[in-house]
């Protein structure tokens, strides 16, 4: 049993038989459009991002398992708000607000990466990401959302 391991940066939801995939899928004779497919439906959450994937791969008997590895958690944040960066100095200076629909959806795609045991507790990990960048949560200081979602506040969210 032979096995392939592919490891690329595709634009998520938007891989394609070109490079970076297809020159290294072509010679082992797999059927690029499906695998490239199946990426796609995977990386659809993270569209205008790179993303990276794991491409694992059986050779004689042409099954693969894909795995999708997640932005780091600064960089779906400052995708969702539109910043290009965080705060020099976060204590004082604030670059942007996050709504709290906005942070589950970044805990949500985050899932696999985070501690949390549950969404709330994911929420609150992307809370604390937003104290050193300088960003707002529903228009007040992180530490005190996240003490607002601890006192039930965001209930209904969840």
């Amino acid at each position: 049993m032979a096995k392939e391991t592919i490891e690329a940066l595709v634009d998520g939801g938007e891989a394609s038989a070109g490079p970076p995939l297809g020159p290294q899928l072509g010679p082992l004779g797999v059927n690029i459009m499906e695998i490239v497919n199946a990426i796609n439906e995977k990386t659809q959450k993270f569209k205008g991002m790179k993303v990276p994937i794991k491409l694992t791969l059986d050779t004689e008997t042409k099954e693969y398992d894909i795995t999708v590895g997640t932005p780091p958690t600064t960089a779906l944040i400052m995708e969702k708000l539109g910043i290009e960066k965080g705060s020099g100095s976060p204590e004082s200076h604030k670059v942007a607000d996050m709504s709290i629909d906005e942070a589950i959806q970044i805990a949500d795609m985050k899932e696999d990466d985070l501690l949390g045991k549950d969404l709330k507790m994911r929420v609150k990990e992307v809370m604390g990401t937003c104290v050193s960048m300088g960003v707002t949560v529903d228009g007040k200081d992180p530490r005190d959302a996240q003490r607002s979602l601890d006192e039930g506040e965001y209930d209904t969210y969840f």
